[in-house]
């Protein structure tokens, strides 16, 4: 501890608890001693007893006697004077106690603020900007001031803490080229216990081309070193949360309401729901040229609503036949005094409400002027909506166009959250870059037109102490490595586990503007990055870089607005990635689609990392991207990990949401070159390479059995390409939502048969929405809008308007969907658009051992799947993969047939003839046992052609995959137990392979390969290891002497060679059990190797020989079922929503509000709660009201106004609803009044609305002191309907006052605590 000086004891700090052995004056959390004040003064009780012994010491010569006298009276004079000193003595110290006391309660120091230690000297070094500081032992500084210097370096216990005052008052600015914090030094602003409350803000400046560079840290930075401490933290604030209700462009959802430009002669008017701002009519009326315009114009006034707003402006002229009687009608209706007077080519605007006289009228005239003058005339007025919305009215005379905004949704939308994030990224403690106006030097100023040289923080190993929480980074990064505005730079495990007892973290950070990504985690473990925004950066937001990366926790950030940048391969986008070639070999020239292109504002370069409640929105390419390194990279190249990347399990990964990505919005795939450029292969270090499978085992053993990586609640939404493309096995994704993306969510395997032993990937308890009702808003990501496949409405599309949109994509497999729903796939005469879909031009092989059981459709799904045509996208769909596509519908939940096979209706490999055609799907549907034949030959280039006995005339062609390798490879799916013949288009290979794939014991199909006749053969059978490639239990083939002998011994090892037709028969008969997902039994993979002794050279295709000799009359081996009826029991997902908030219940309404013709037609009108239906078919209202505060809804009224007694919901409404209620409002049919406007201000509407002559009226309100922003009205013309109308209502909130029904279970905290128990 420090000595005590003369004022009392100084604060205690504890002892640096990693790094340095240096004794850190910086401040640690624990307690601090307060300040001992000084004695107090003397009181004037004291005084007086001084007094008095001075008086008892002046005495006088007496007699003995009389002085005996008088010292007995002195002695008990004393003992009384003793009593009364001790009581006054007593009291005194009380009082003095009571008031040594109170003082230091009200002056003593906050213990746990830095800028309070008494030890501390104010400081100040003024403005020069050539002054070099350093601050060492024995300097402890408190910054009161602004201060511009050249350079900080504090070291050997020296301490810089940054001044506050308890009122925020002080605004402190430090201006330096960089701070180096080492061996000691200590910088601190504020401490977590003592917010830092006034604006502290640190510039770092410089230019690239000026000033020295430091070792390690360059310039322009704050670097902390070992020994050092780094403590930020300012004042607590929301981070980002989820908006609470829609904002549309122009703060509206019906569009702009300021008149376009291009306008025509006479009068110009639009007419404006004044209870929801919507333009009901616009037009145009000539009352220049004609006067039957202007008495068009009379009636179409005199017909509008009271209240209405009407918005009218002149274009060119409008004067010369506006008839008296149109002129009164517009002065009577709605309130102008300018328009009698209104001449020749007047420029004059209106904004005005029908019936509300003068005081609603806003109007201007101008005489005509010629555009370069002026002349404008200009009216506009303001309105809210009924719940609220605040929107403007303009009439110009003289028309200016308005820039839109983005639409930003703030509602939950056909059960998926679509609300958009909303960040605070302004903070009380800054530290910022200072910038150029525009680039310059050498920094890759080809690509940027601005400066992109910010400053940077860097941290490296040993750090004594760092920990920021809320501070705002702007303006920092650069177009350097290793430069970028937060760099944890191999700092090793930087919580317990390094020995730090106060685990390192960041917290509520703003990093915005960037130049050089946000956060980089570069060689550290168990870092907690908390509550943080990157906010439009320049390459991968929150980067971890090397591969090694581990046990660290990303919880509740947001990444918006990620760019390509420079750095790295994956960092550029297409002309980066071209231009930069400083580091590929030779003239190679990078391929951008599979070199680059992979900025992500998450790049998860190893699996065992957390990621919790995070969020990720308009990345170039990705929103989250995990990668395996298939060793370390970068400067931790040579480290010997435990365990490889891709076969280590993966981490928590919950509730996380990513939407409005280019690429897609969670990749799972890839890994990076490892090696550098060569001639042989003259690619990028650190380009992306397609080498690393994610197939995960238990302790990262290949040897122990996997371990499923759980994908839990992702919510992933207007991605155009791919909302989640997952490549690997085992993976589950379950409870999670997709919507609005080109493809919702794609399985890949793991690899590639025999490489990948097999593996499985589920998806389960989720939700696929192909077009949502939020119809988007083009700009940003949104390049391509078109219509719609639901209501033909226009609305932002991924990729163009041709592109096919699937909700659920099969690759490969296996796979097994389970426990899903599927909404809103219509096709449009421009596309496809199919709740199951298969990958595009697949060359690659697909199993029939793709599952998909207890799935159901929505009403509005027209192709529940679909197989691909020829055309746009699909070109000619004659790839081995696109022939193909199968999946096995177990329970019937797709077809309507159980245990039934679905491929592509042309594949007759896998047909008999009960199979059903479905003609829209490009389907067939049948009963059967399947498995795959790999054929692997040693001839390059080489069609196969396949053909089942029983459809000679149906053979199936296939390109093989791999064409130029060594070994070309074919992987038909086949009927089992039926027989086939392969031919090629060339020479028959000398060698091939017929593995046994997804066989089970005792499958078998019979295949006779085409071969010239003068032919000899050696054919072998092995069990192959697919671990070390060796071969086990070889068998030798013999021949028999006729098909007939080869049929009764097909269980033994026999071949026939048929001359005649050039064929050599054998049986495919699996001898041992295949477990789980594997391909191959589990004594290996099971392989028939053929080689063929000839010198012949002529193609090898003996079908003409082949058939009819060995055409079989077509059959089923297994029957086909009958048809289910009824509807799928326990089929879809039971959520009914997902949200960023599943602690919270929300409540599904949907309301079906008939126009008057299907009224007309019996169409009832409907509420529809939590999935119970309350339908009316008789005219008047129906009221429902639900108890906000029970789960999963609780019913307390229902009532129903016929239209005679309508009068009476009025007064219900205003005395008949308990508090905490929901209150849902439907009428039918047209009630002219509806007289319940003012009862509906007390539930939620903002002011009362205009309730007469409308066709339709929905409302949905609550009853309680809150306004809250979910209650709505919605209302229709007359005569029209409101159609389908669904809301997602939140339950049991504590704004509501709902008495609590105990602790409600925050999954998400309970992961965070496991994750930093973990540490």
């Amino acid at each position: 501890m420090y000595a005590t000086d003369s004022r009392g004891h100084s604060p205690a700090f504890l002892q640096p608890q990693n790094g340095n052995s240096h004794r850190s004056s910086g401040y640690v959390p624990g307690k601090v001693v307060p300040l001992r004040p000084p004695p107090p003064p003397k009181s004037q009780a004291s005084a007086k007893f001084t007094s008095i012994q001075q008086e008892a010491r002046a005495t006088f010569a007496f007699s003995p006697e009389e002085q005996q006298t008088q010292r007995e009276s002195r002695k008990q004079k004393r003992h009384k004077n003793t009593f009364i000193c001790f009581a006054i003595t007593s009291f005194s110290f009380f009082v003095a106690l009571a008031v040594i006391l109170g003082i230091s309660s009200k002056y003593a120091p906050d213990e746990n603020c830095p800028d309070q230690n008494p030890r501390l000297r104010n400081w100040d070094p003024g403005q020069d900007s050539a002054k070099q500081v350093v601050i060492k032992e024995g300097d402890m500084f408190r910054l009161t001031s602004d201060v511009t210097v050249n350079s900080i370096i504090i070291q050997d216990g020296g301490l810089l803490v940054f001044g506050d005052d308890k009122d925020g008052s002080r605004n402190i600015t430090l201006r330096t080229r960089y701070i180096l914090i080492q061996d000691g030094g200590a910088l601190h602003i504020g401490a977590e216990k003592c917010r830092y409350k006034s604006k502290a803000t640190i510039a770092l400046y410089g230019k690239s081309d000026e000033g020295e560079s430091m070792p390690t840290f360059g310039k322009k930075f704050i670097g902390v070193e070992a020994g050092g401490t780094l403590e930020l933290h300012g004042a607590r604030t929301t981070s980002w949360t989820l908006l609470a209700r829609t904002l549309h462009s122009s703060g509206l959802p019906f569009g702009s309401y300021t008149f376009e430009k291009n306008f025509s002669r006479g009068l110009n008017v639009r007419v404006i729901d004044q209870d929801t701002a919507k333009i009901l009519e616009s037009d145009r009326f000539d009352t220049h040229e004609y006067h039957n315009e202007s008495r068009r114009l009379q009636e179409f006034l005199r017909s509008q609503d009271p209240g209405r707003i009407v918005a009218i402006a002149v274009g060119d002229s409008a004067a010369k036949s506006l008839l008296q009687g149109t002129i009164e009608m517009i002065q009577d209706r709605l309130g102008s005094k300018l328009i009698q007077g209104l001449g020749y080519r007047q420029a004059w605007a209106l904004v005005g409400v029908i019936d509300g006289g003068s005081t609603s009228c806003n109007e201007s005239v101008r005489n005509y002027e010629n555009h370069s003058s002026g002349g404008k005339a200009l009216a506009q007025r303001e309105f809210y909506t009924v719940d609220g919305q605040k929107f403007s009215v303009t009439a110009y005379s003289e028309w200016i166009e308005e820039t839109p905004q983005f639409l930003h949704m703030g509602e939950i939308i056909d059960g998926v959250d679509m609300r958009a994030e909303v960040g605070v990224l302004t903070r009380n403690v800054v530290i910022q870059g200072e910038m150029e106006d525009s680039c310059y030097a050498e920094n890759q100023c080809q690509f940027f037109d601005y400066d992109t040289f910010g400053g940077h923080v860097t941290i490296t190993k040993n750090f004594t102490s760092v920990h920021l929480s809320y501070v705002e980074l702007r303006h920092m990064g650069q177009q350097q490595l290793g430069r970028y505005p937060l760099h944890f730079h191999l700092c090793g495990d930087v919580d317990s586990k390094g020995g730090y007892r106060h685990a390192t973290f960041v917290d509520g950070l703003s990093i915005h503007h960037s130049f050089s990504r946000c956060i980089t985690v570069h060689g550290t473990n168990g870092l907690l990055i908390k509550d943080t925004i990157g906010f439009d950066t320049l390459g991968h937001c929150f980067f971890l870089e090397d591969g090694v990366e581990q046990r660290n926790t990303l919880f509740h950030n947001l990444g918006l607005l990620t760019k390509p940048g420079t750095l790295l391969p994956t960092d550029r986008n297409n002309s980066m990635c071209i231009s930069i070639r400083d580091k590929v070999f030779g003239n190679y020239i990078p391929v951008p689609a599979t070199d680059c292109m992979a900025v992500s504002t998450f790049w998860i370069a190893h699996p065992d990392n957390n990621l919790i409640n995070n969020a990720a929105a308009g990345s170039q390419d990705a929103g989250i991207w995990y990668l395996f390194h298939k060793e370390p990279t970068g400067e931790s190249s040579g480290l010997q990990l435990l365990a490889k990347p891709e076969l280590t399990p993966l981490g928590i990964f919950y509730n996380n949401r990513v939407h409005s990505n280019f690429k897609a919005g969670l990749f799972i795939d890839k890994g990076v070159k490892t090696t550098n450029s060569s001639a042989s292969d003259p690619r990028e270090y650190l380009c992306l390479d397609n080498s690393a499978r994610f197939r995960p085992h238990q302790d990262a053993d290949p040897e122990k059995p996997r371990v499923a990586a759980v994908i839990d609640r992702l919510i992933a939404f207007k991605n155009n390409d791919h909302g989640a493309w997952v490549r690997g096995g085992d993976i589950i994704v379950q409870n999670s939502a997709f919507a609005d993306n080109g493809i919702g969510l794609t399985f890949a395997s793991d690899g590639s048969f025999p490489s990948d032993e097999g593996s499985s990937q589920e998806v389960s308890e989720s939700l696929f929405v192909g077009e949502s009702r939020n119809y988007g808003f083009q700009g940003g990501q949104n390049k391509y809008v078109g219509t719609g496949g639901i209501d033909q409405k226009p609305r932002t599309l991924p990729r163009n308007r041709t592109f096919p949109i699937r909700g659920f994509q099969i690759y490969d497999g296996p796979i097994h969907l389970t426990r899903s729903t599927f909404k809103k796939y219509v096709p449009t005469p421009d596309r496809y658009s199919s709740a199951i879909g298969f990958l595009m031009k697949n060359s690659w092989q697909i199993t029939p051992r793709n599952n998909i059981s207890l799935i159901k459709f929505g009403p509005q799904v027209s192709l529940n799947v679909f197989f691909g045509k020829p055309g746009p996208w699909f070109e000619d769909c004659e790839l081995d993969g696109d022939k193909n596509s199968i999946f096995h519908d177990v329970d019937g939940s797709v077809t309507g047939y159980k245990d039934t096979y679905v491929g592509r209706m042309d594949n007759y490999l896998i047909r008999h003839p009960s199979c059903v055609n479905v003609t829209k799907w490009n389907a067939v549907v049948c009963s059967g046992s399947y498995a795959q034949v790999y054929v692997q030959t040693s001839t390059q280039n080489l069609f196969m052609t396949i053909t089942r006995d029983e459809y000679p005339s149906h053979p199936m062609v296939l390109r093989g995959i791999n064409q130029k390798a060594a070994f070309p490879q074919y992987q038909p799916v086949v009927m089992l137990e039926k027989g086939y013949t392969i031919h090629w288009n060339g020479p028959a290979p000398r060698t091939t392979f017929l593995y046994l794939v997804n066989f089970n014991k005792n499958d078998w199909i019979r295949v006779g390969l085409c071969y010239p006749s003068n032919t000899s053969f050696q054919v072998t059978f092995g069990f192959l290891q697919r671990h070390n490639g060796s071969l086990s239990k070889i068998d030798e083939y013999e021949p028999v002497h006729s098909l007939e002998e080869l049929q009764r011994k097909q269980s033994e090892r026999k071949f026939y060679f048929d001359s005649g037709t050039g064929l050599l028969f054998l049986y495919l008969k699996a001898k041992s059990h295949r477990d789980g997902h594997s391909y191959c039994s589990s004594q290996g993979c099971e392989r028939v190797k053929i080689q063929a002794a000839t010198d012949s050279k002529d193609i090898s295709n003996c079908m003409a020989k082949a058939y009819p000799q060995y055409y079989r009359k077509p059959a089923a081996v297994k029957r086909m079922p009958s048809m289910l009826t009824g509807l799928c029991k326990g089929c879809g997902t039971r959520q009914v929503v997902f949200t960023s908030d599943p602690h919270k219940s929300y409540l599904p309404v949907q309301f079906q509000s008939p126009s008057k013709a299907e009224t007309q037609r019996g169409d009832p009108s409907v509420i529809s709660v939590n999935g119970t239906d309350f339908a009316f078919r008789s005219a008047g209202a129906l009221l429902l009201v639900v108890d906000a505060c029970s789960v999963p809804f609780r019913l307390t009224e229902k009532k129903f106004f016929p239209l005679v007694d309508v009068s009476r919901l009025e007064e219900y409404l205003k005395t008949g609803i308990p508090p905490r209620s929901i209150v849902l409002l439907s009428t039918r049919g047209e009630i002219k009044q509806l007289n319940i406007s003012d009862s509906l201000v007390p539930l939620g509407l903002a002011k009362p609305a205009h309730l007469y002559n409308k066709g339709s009226t929905i409302f949905v309100g609550f009853s309680g002191t809150l306004k809250l922003s979910w209650t709505k009205l919605f209302t229709s013309p007359a005569g029209q309907g409101l159609g389908v109308l669904e809301q997602f209502l939140p339950l049991q909130l504590d704004e509501y006052g709902c008495p609590r029904a105990g602790t409600v279970r925050r999954r998400d905290l309970e992961l965070l605590k496991l994750a930093s128990k973990a540490h």
